[in-house]
């Protein structure tokens, strides 16, 4: 059997994976600490034998979380998606969940025939941050002007180039251009949502514009600069990016016919 034909008999599946990111040094395999990916695919080979790579949609930081992570795998056979979702989870520890699995085309990528995103930002806006809540908000102590931080939130929605709200992620990225499609603030009691939805996101985008965010209502920063800093393409710190343990990878969105089977 040649290798082109055995790799046209391996089954695809495309996972959803909720994940509490307190422990981990992010989604992808690093030799400093323990990631998601890693323990995925060493619960993957307890259960089937196998040893196959666990590819994301994207990669989320060290203390990120999220509850709707795609990603995809293969296997050289077919295992009912239910039973393999509840192997996987006993395999797993208790903050990682499968929460899905299907069989998909052979030509799926969970990363690039993602059409978008959608991410979470949640704050905590009380002068005391309840312990329980510590690892999934950021603090803000002050009160927030909501009318400002919706005005600023309302000038980044479209597409620009976000060099001013990213980070350098340590390696060459050509193009600096992504769209916001939406870019939501609510808020109920003391708790605060920022909900960014797009095509794509660059590397520590979405922490920095909620950084920004935190700034402009904080009232450092007003909302008419925001197109200014923007313009600019310059990250300065007039954008702080917010800690980590806010942010939840919320939602993947993909066209019907990428991931059907064939």
């Amino acid at each position: 059997m040649t290798s082109e034909f055995a790799k046209e008999q391996r089954q695809r599946y495309r996972i959803v994976v909720a994940y509490d990111g307190t422990s981990y040094v992010g989604w992808q395999a690093q030799p400093n600490g323990p990631s998601i990916q890693s323990a995925i695919e060493k619960a993957l080979q307890e259960v089937t034998g196998e040893k196959t790579r666990v590819m994301g949609s994207g990669r989320t930081d060290s203390g990120v979380h999220a509850v709707g992570q795609a990603a995809h795998f293969d296997l050289s056979r077919r295992l009912p998606p239910g039973g393999l979702v509840k192997a996987l989870n006993s395999h797993l520890r208790d903050d990682i969940r499968i929460l899905k699995a299907d069989m998909v085309r052979s030509d799926f990528d969970a990363r690039r025939d993602a059409h978008g995103k959608e991410y979470r930002y949640f704050i905590w806006n009380a002068p005391i941050m309840p312990p329980q809540k510590r690892l999934y908000y950021a603090h803000a102590p002050q009160p927030l002007n909501m009318d400002a931080m919706r005005k600023a939130a309302s000038m980044l929605v479209g597409k620009h180039d976000f060099s001013a709200f990213t980070a350098n992620p340590g390696r060459v990225i050509d193009c600096k251009v992504r769209e916001i499609t939406e870019l939501k603030i609510g808020r109920r009691g003391r708790e605060i949502v920022i909900v960014a939805r797009g095509g794509g996101f660059l590397y520590r985008m979405v922490r920095s514009i909620a950084g920004f965010l935190i700034r402009v209502g904080e009232g450092a920063i007003k909302p008419e600069d925001t197109m200014r800093i923007l313009r600019s393409g310059v990250r300065t710190a007039l954008v702080p990016t917010a800690p980590a343990r806010g942010l939840f990878l919320w939602k993947v969105w993909y066209s019907s016919d990428k991931v059907s089977t064939r």
